[in-house]
């Protein structure tokens, strides 16, 4: 197996960065290959600008074409180059980050938003009247699989179904369905930690062997089983969810989840 570990927090020796340390030397351990892109360390720039795309640039910018223009010719900045590389490289990839403010931090954001340009990413495949592109279980990155590592402040209950915050599985859906299954990207159900501001040894403890079981079944955990856009489960062009196939008792998000 193929890792890619994207991660994102300031601080060397904060809990996100011993487990970004932990998932590298145990997948290592168990022979698998590993690449990070530790965000903070390397400077990452998280401003999508003309800067990004240079003689494919357009005045005034339109950062969809402009973007997909300098993926075409080669004129992406060797940096977006690079972590899309990276991508096509891996067969897993791992995005370990704390909860900031409901989502993920600015410069993980950042990286999403230049680094998935338009024909790249997004904006390929036929759009016709029975197909509206690549997308949603198709695409450029279709054959990968994600997995969210996340560390959350607040205790659990706070995410539980009728915790003030909301479902914990709402507020990662904008990036499990939205950046990651978008393209292709096939979605395991994330590894959370909550509480993590006030984690006592004996916890941390736990955390590590829960975390070292995670990453030794990555290959044999079932993703998330998002609809797929193509497939028969949306009318097209509304992409409406057809009328009969949303689970009893699910409203929302949830209705985008088969099963």
């Amino acid at each position: 197996m193929k890792t890619l570990i994207v991660h994102a927090h300031p601080e060397p020796k904060s809990l996100n960065s011993s487990l970004k340390d932990l998932a590298v030397s145990t997948l290592e351990a168990a022979g698998h290959e590993v690449r990070v892109s530790d965000l903070y360390a390397m400077n990452w720039k998280a401003v999508a600008d003309a800067s990004d795309y240079g003689p494919a640039a357009s005045s005034p910018l339109q950062v969809a074409r402009d973007s997909g223009r300098a993926f075409d010719t080669g004129t992406l900045t060797p940096d977006v180059r690079a972590e899309q590389e990276k991508l096509l490289w891996a067969d897993t990839i791992i995005f370990q980050f704390p909860l900031w403010w409901y989502s993920m931090p600015a410069i993980l954001k950042g990286w999403v938003d230049r680094v998935f340009t338009y024909h790249f990413a997004y904006g390929v495949g036929e759009h016709s009247a029975t197909r509206y592109g690549e997308r949603y279980g198709e695409g450029t990155l279709a054959g990968r699989r994600a997995l969210l590592s996340v560390t959350v402040g607040g205790p659990e209950a706070h995410y539980a179904a009728r915790g003030i915050n909301g479902p914990i599985d709402d507020l990662l859906f904008p990036i499990h369905h939205g950046v990651l299954f978008y393209p292709g990207i096939e979605v395991l159900p994330p590894f959370v930690l909550h509480g993590t501001d006030r984690m006592s040894g004996e916890e941390y403890a736990d955390a590590v062997k829960a975390w070292e079981q995670r990453l030794l079944t990555l290959e044999s955990t079932e993703p998330i089983p998002f609809r797929r856009q193509n497939f028969g489960d949306y009318e097209i062009p509304s992409l409406h969810l057809k009328e009969g196939l949303e689970p009893a008792n699910r409203t929302g998000f949830a209705m985008h989840v088969r099963g």
